[in-house]
């Protein structure tokens, strides 16, 4: 692939600015460890928002999207969509729930709601599990992605991408801290969807191509078009469909996606000004990322179902990629070598900002786990904020180093998305209910935590799990190992619960009076401080079943535009019309749900 003096300028001269602005606000966000994870907690929602949606603008991302296109057809992606419910849930219920609790990591919540031993356990273990342990298998996924990118439109060498993107990320994350992302991520919203949009209409236009009508006339294409996948088909129903919607989003534990929110979405949650910035950034966010980002990358992984219909012709247009690289998902990459320069560096700039954006958000959100939840409390309860900021920026550097041999020891994707549903299989439910169940103890997350790690690694590491869930031949069908560890680890931590003491009457009176979940759920403890003459609830409305309208209209609303920008680039002006007027309607009911529930959002 050619690349010119321009598209170097475009590159280049972006890097130049993220850089700059990272040292701009290094020293402000170097004075605390608040301004340095939180940036003083003053962020504007529409600031968050498109953080938010920079942040899960990946470069792993658009590699994943083109692998389930081009495997399972435009269907396949509601083993992601279906997180909309989730993200829903987040808006409308737990993001005031976030906002009131004023901890300053999502983990700190665990000494708020729990109490003891076992609380400051979790808490400990969870920031090594989480801040560690997961924030480097994630971050695997987007450098693996950058891999690709490096060796298919550059000729790199593998350890030459990593060194390279991640030398400047990581600095840039460790001088820049929280404000440094936030800022950048408003550039990198405007670039990365410039860079997407924009290859998507140059590539479906190729000549070899032919334009949307013959991306939809193609026979390689004919069957992979659908939103929803073939209902005569009963296995791609319950894998794309049922399993997803009916289990996954509220069972699974999924970075981005967590049920009853968590995170990097928490984190820019108990950044924002008050509860109504935050509420409105996550809103923001579900739009963009679920109704609009998603249709570029689906355009182009079509289209290179025309230009390369499979692996073989990938592997013999690029034969320097090594065999262990090789997958569908690198059809993206294949065919981002086709746009003419300028646009070329526009989109290279744009991959940059995607995997800078992602990589130094989970550098942070790490790094803050580390620091606030297992540095200063199990390593050094003493530590001044000057410590704390250096530990943090230590930190950041350790985990982009795991992260990067992580990443060339990887072959897809798809390996990482379906190890982490698995290992979060069963420990979503934990995370909705413990706002509004005063019973849920920290045996409970504890023994989920255990439990659906361990049932995991045994189905993923050992041959019990060809044994029970093998394509040909297993106990089991194939699309039952999610739902497997999700029943078995919810009776562990179901029996655990029951067979534990509960949290202590001062620790559930505190968390109550501080968040004032309210509902049943707490009738119980209401009722006893009352009989001690303790008043702990202040009379306000429960608002969950407001919410959880709201919530419904809101996944009605963004799934009906999914399908109405679907349908109207196919051509199906019938069917886009009425996804369009249910959008309408829906947006309307919306608003005034809304209204109810908040005077003034923004």
């Amino acid at each position: 692939m050619d690349i010119q003096t321009l598209d170097y300028f475009i590159i280049f001269g972006f890097f130049a600015i993220v850089l700059f602005i990272g040292i701009y606000v290094s020293k402000k966000s170097g004075k605390d460890s608040t301004e340095y994870f939180l940036s003083g907690r003053s962020m504007p929602w529409w600031l968050l928002g498109m953080s938010m949606v920079a942040t899960t603008f990946s470069t792993d991302t658009p590699n994943l999207v083109t692998d389930l296109v081009r495997d399972k057809g435009v269907s396949g992606n509601w083993g992601w969509w279906c997180f909309l419910i989730t993200g829903m849930l987040t808006v409308f219920v737990y993001a005031k729930l976030w906002r009131k609790s004023n901890v300053k990591t999502d983990l700190e919540f665990y000494e708020l709601r729990y109490g003891g031993k076992p609380a400051s356990f979790l808490r400990k273990f969870r920031a090594v599990y989480l801040g560690l342990i997961f924030n480097v298998i994630t971050m695997s996924a987007v450098t693996l992605a950058a891999i690709k990118i490096g060796g298919v439109m550059l000729d790199l060498e593998p350890w030459v991408t990593v060194v390279g993107a991640g030398l400047i990320t990581v600095v840039f994350s460790a001088l820049g801290g929280f404000k440094g992302v936030v800022y950048s991520d408003f550039l990198l919203f405007f670039v990365a969807m410039a860079g997407a949009i924009g290859a998507a209409f140059y590539l479906v236009n190729l000549p070899e191509v032919g334009g949307i009508q013959a991306i939809v006339e193609n026979e390689n294409v004919r069957d992979k078009l659908s939103i929803i996948p073939d209902m005569s088909d009963t296995k791609a129903v319950i894998t794309l469909l049922v399993i997803p919607l009916a289990v996954q989003w509220w069972s699974s534990w999924y970075p981005g996606g967590e049920p009853g929110g968590g995170g990097y979405i928490a984190q820019r949650m108990l950044a924002a000004k008050n509860e109504n910035h935050a509420i409105a950034a996550t809103f923001f966010f579900n739009i963009m990322h679920y109704a609009l980002r998603p249709w570029p990358w689906i355009l182009v992984a079509l289209a290179s179902l025309v230009v390369y219909p499979d692996i073989a012709s990938i592997s013999e247009a690029f034969p320097n990629v090594g065999a262990d690289k090789l997958g569908h998902d690198l059809a993206y990459s294949a065919m981002l070598t086709k746009l003419p320069s300028g646009l070329l560096g526009i989109v290279l700039a744009s991959l940059v900002a995607a995997y800078m954006s992602t990589i130094s958000t989970q550098l942070n959100w790490g790094s803050s786990y580390i620091v606030f939840d297992f540095y200063k409390k199990q390593v050094n309860p003493d530590a001044t904020e000057k410590q704390m900021v250096n530990v943090g920026r230590l930190s950041t550097v350790v985990l982009m180093v795991l992260s990067a041999f992580l990443a060339l020891a990887m072959q897809n994707a798809m390996q990482i998305f379906d190890m982490l549903l698995l290992f979060g299989a069963g420990t979503g439910l934990i995370f909705i209910l413990r706002w509004f169940w005063w019973r849920i103890n920290a045996w409970t997350e504890i023994s989920a935590m255990f439990a659906s790690g361990i049932l995991s690694i045994l189905l993923k590491a050992t041959p019990l799990g060809p044994m029970l869930f093998a394509t040909d031949g297993g106990v089991f069908p194939d699309w039952g190992e999610i739902p497997f560890v999700m029943i078995v680890t919810s009776i562990i931590w179901l029996v655990a619960t029951f067979v534990t003491q509960p949290e202590s009457s001062d620790v559930l009176q505190s968390f109550y009076k501080k968040i004032q979940p309210g509902g049943p759920g707490w009738g119980k403890v209401v009722n006893e401080a009352k009989a001690s003459g303790i008043e702990i609830d202040n009379g306000e409305k429960w608002s969950v079943p407001s919410g959880i309208a709201a919530m419904l209209l809101g996944v009605v609303l963004i799934y009906s535009l999914m399908f109405s920008t679907g349908h109207w680039i196919y051509g199906k002006t019938t069917s886009a019309l009425i996804m369009t007027a249910i959008a309408l309607v829906s947006g309307i009911l919306l608003i005034r749900a809304w209204g109810k529930m908040k005077d003034d959002i923004l």
